[in-house]
């Protein structure tokens, strides 16, 4: 099995995981995307919804765990 497959194997199994938690977690994270900066607009038969706070939160969580990631795994 090469490299890449483990990887995204891997990923897929992580993401797998991740959706089972937040389906047991019920509401926990009900308030993501409910933050204030994040766009909703909503008329008749149109509606435009931009996360911009909700989704610089998960960069910065993201690269939280990528360097910690980077620092452990490549000294």
């Amino acid at each position: 099995m090469t490299q890449l497959a483990k990887i995204l194997i891997g990923t897929g199994l992580f993401i797998a995981l991740m959706g089972v938690l937040l389906w047991i977690s019920g509401n926990l994270f009900s308030w993501f995307g409910k933050l204030p900066g994040d766009i909703r607009i909503e008329r008749e038969n149109f509606v435009f919804y931009a996360p911009i706070t909700s989704m610089i939160l998960v960069s910065i969580v993201l690269n939280l765990i990528l360097y910690i990631a980077s620092k452990i795994f490549f000294k």
